[in-house]
């Protein structure tokens, strides 16, 4: 068994790595992200573009189960691996295999039956059914694949190799978006199209993750015999909890745009996601950058290291905060400017959704590194019922508010962004001081320097925009750069204590790390 010096000089020499990754990752799905949109817009329209994301909300629902399952695996696997007991990974890795593939298999014709009636239940464009349907499929489909080979890149999670990890997605990310370009230009723009390039990037990406799993984790081997019942317990009791979590968390992120397609035509549900897609590749950016501690917090509980583990995690809520603050700003304050060059001038209308939409994600975001502290006591009860019952609240008050109020979409909008930050502000940082034993404000004093300088940010780019009077594009860059340059170099100047300097400086790689001290 290795030492825990080795553990932790291997997790170390690693950050670097992943950070790399995560950058790479990251910039590939933005520049991806935000230039399919106007694509997708001028050659499907907005109303069959509304259709694609909505698509990815059904999903959710359909494979919850599977979603739910592959948390606690990734639980119970870590934890066997890091300790190096590797019959315990075989048995865990090897239950979790077998049972998820009979889930899946059972989810088959369940997928079917939402695809065929979907255009039954929700506004399509007149002329797209069938292409709904497909879309449907091949989206539904692909999330099983990737849910299914999620038992390998657990693998990967669990020695920290996010960068192999990032490198899946990445391909996962490249296959699709190729397919989807090239089909459009040899048959022509359709919504089946894309089901099936989602189809085609999840194979392939499941394929590469398997070969790599392989090669980082030559220990656990496929095999009947090391199927446990007494797993299944542990799987399933865990399991139970997250699905229940992870139903109020779809109510909670994935019901607007449901919601808005049901209430209001199908255009209304695409502008509705075109504003929803910053939000999405914001989620995207905190889950990258809480992604690559969540090993290390896993870690630290499998060798009772609880006090680092105290530590680290307060710093990781105060940089998330402080580092999700520049891009949530500059969204907000910069917003019209933003639609004007991202889509074009006629859909400037929709900045007030934006912000509306993204502001709150100050809160939201900067707790994503606490959610690692419950799966890894396995103490998900609590919190998975607190979850539900405020996800079905949230999708209440998305159907009463633009009703009552007349609101439109802004209703649903208004009523995700209370219902969450009130979850978030409140109890998800006091739950984990509960499990962590630690004083009750210990968390939130850690989210508050994020929130404050999410809102200067905001004031201050928008009051720059509006003073410059400069073409769109030209304020984006100029006052984008400038914010950033001062903001940054603020915030390493006064913002961070030396613990907290020390954190982010092991994530870059020994040539940066020397050039900035």
């Amino acid at each position: 068994m290795q030492t825990e010096t080795g553990i932790n000089q291997r997790f170390a020499a690693q950050l670097p790595h992943n950070l790399a990754a995560n950058i790479a990752y990251f910039l590939v799905n933005v520049v991806i992200g935000v230039l399919l949109v106007p694509y997708f817009i001028n050659t499907l329209g907005v109303a069959a573009y509304g259709l694609i994301p909505l698509a990815t909300s059904i999903t959710g629902y359909v494979a919850l189960v599977v979603q739910s399952l592959n948390l606690a695996v990734s639980r119970f696997l870590t934890v066997d691996l890091q300790r190096g007991d590797y019959p315990a990974a075989n048995k865990t890795f090897n239950t979790a295999l077998l049972g998820l593939s009979a889930v899946i298999i059972l989810m088959v014709p369940v997928v079917v039956a939402v695809a065929w009636f979907a255009p039954s239940i929700f506004n399509v464009p007149a002329g797209q059914e069938t292409g709904a349907v497909l879309l449907l499929l091949g989206v539904s489909a692909a999330f099983l694949i990737r849910s299914w080979s999620g038992n390998f890149t657990v693998q990967l999670f669990a020695y920290n190799r996010l960068d192999l990890q990032n490198f899946v997605n990445l391909t996962n990310l490249i296959v699709q978006t190729v397919v989807i370009v090239l089909s459009f230009t040899l048959f022509g723009p359709d919504l089946g199209l894309i089901g099936g390039a989602h189809l085609a990037g999840a194979a392939v990406a499941s394929v590469v993750s398997i070969v790599l799993a392989r090669q980082v984790c030559p220990h656990l081997r496929i095999s009947i015999r090391s199927f446990d019942r007494g797993r299944v317990r542990d799987l399933c009791g865990m399991g139970w909890w997250v699905a229940i979590n992870q139903i109020g968390s779809l109510l909670f992120l994935q019901i607007d745009l449901i919601v808005v397609n049901l209430l209001f035509r199908a255009t209304s549900a695409g502008e509705y996601a075109i504003a929803l897609q910053w939000v999405v590749l914001l989620r995207s950016v905190a889950g990258i950058l809480s992604g690559v501690l969540t090993p290390t917090i896993l870690s630290c509980y499998a060798r009772s290291q609880t006090k680092t583990l105290i530590r680290v995690t307060k710093s990781a809520v105060k940089l998330m905060g402080l580092a999700m603050a520049l891009p949530i700003g500059l969204v907000c304050g910069l917003a019209p400017h933003l639609l004007t060059v991202w889509v074009g001038e006629e859909f400037i209308f929709l900045a007030p959704l934006m912000v509306l939409l993204t502001a709150h994600l100050a809160v939201n975001l900067a707790v994503l590194p606490l959610f690692s502290i419950n799966v890894a006591y396995n103490r998900v009860r609590v919190p998975g019922i607190v979850t539900f019952v405020m996800g079905v609240g949230n999708f209440g008050l998305a159907i009463a508010l633009p009703l009552l109020t007349g609101w439109g979409y802004y209703g649903v909008a208004a009523a995700g962004a209370i219902v969450l930050t009130l979850k978030n502000a409140f109890f998800t940082p006091w739950y984990a001081t509960r499990v962590l034993g630690v004083g009750v404000h210990t968390f939130t004093r850690s989210m508050l320097p994020g929130i404050m300088a999410t809102g200067l940010i905001g004031v201050a780019t928008a009051t720059l925009g509006a003073v410059l009077q400069l073409p769109a594009l030209a304020t984006l860059a100029i006052v984008g750069a400038t914010i950033a340059l001062v903001y940054l170099a603020g915030v390493w100047a006064f913002g961070l204590n030396g613990f907290e300097r020390g954190l982010f400086e092991s994530y870059l790689p020994p040539a940066l790390r020397r050039l900035i001290t």
